[in-house]
């Protein structure tokens, strides 16, 4: 089938691409790199001639309150409506593990947007919640260092590495439209000081873990079960260890 990727030249994008022509689907990378730009409707509605499914991993540039959330309502607003007018059957969307706990989260509070503009659309739909990314591990450490300290939260803290996210998004845009959510998250829980312990080590850095419980996440402080998924979660093979070994050998 034809599944266009918003989003296709990122992260998870470009593995979603890879996966899924593996797979033998047609998968086309739609982005402003490729002359798709869901923010102005330009290359939508070509691309979308002929799909099947429409999965976005699309991310705002700027995550300040404004910007992140005009540009999930009208990125998803212009996707979903091209969508309808290509006779799209099924739209796949990631967002995050735990947004309705913190919806004073800028960033959350525009997710939430987006997925409730995704369950009024008519349009059958996917929703992909993941935890964080290992790849992401070592910006949250820089973003919560304080005078060389890393402070975190000792809270419960349940990371993926990007194949499984991206494996688990594959199989749900080639399968029945669940018009709902699905969690998905790494296959090993830590307390998140211990997991930044154990990471900073295996990266030969220095600085201290500082258990914070009143260390900011992206602007939010972070309740016990905030980050992690409830149970029946579809969870992931690749440790962090695994993950840090493969990215090591590329």
């Amino acid at each position: 089938m034809k599944i266009v990727v918003i989003g296709g030249t990122g992260l998870i994008g470009s593995k979603l691409v890879k996966k899924l022509g593996e797979h033998g689907h047609e998968a086309v990378a739609a982005s402003p790199n490729t002359g798709v730009d869901t923010l102005t409707g330009e290359g939508l509605a070509e691309v979308l001639k002929g799909a099947e499914v429409v999965i976005d991993v699309s991310n705002s540039p700027s995550f300040e309150r404004e910007a992140v959330m005009k540009f999930f309502r009208t990125s998803t607003g212009n996707l979903l409506a091209a969508e309808a007018a290509a006779g799209v059957g099924h739209h796949v969307a990631v967002s995050i593990v735990g947004t309705e706990r913190m919806p004073e989260n800028d960033y959350f509070a525009a997710k939430i947007a987006q997925e409730q503009l995704i369950e009024k659309s008519g349009i059958p739909f996917s929703l992909v919640h993941s935890t964080q990314f290992f790849e992401f591990a070592r910006g949250i450490a820089d973003e919560g260092t304080v005078d060389g300290k890393v402070h975190v939260a000792p809270v419960l803290f349940q990371p993926i590495a990007g194949d499984d996210v991206a494996q688990a998004v594959g199989r749900t845009a080639v399968g029945t439209p669940l018009n709902g959510r699905i969690e998905i998250a790494g296959p090993n829980q830590y307390k998140m000081d211990e997991f930044f312990r154990k990471a900073l080590a295996a990266w030969g850095d220095t600085r201290e873990v500082v258990a914070d419980p009143q260390a900011r996440y992206f602007g939010s402080v972070l309740g016990e079960r905030s980050l992690v998924p409830g149970e029946g979660a579809q969870l992931g093979t690749i440790t962090y260890k695994d993950w840090l070994d493969r990215s090591a050998a590329k």
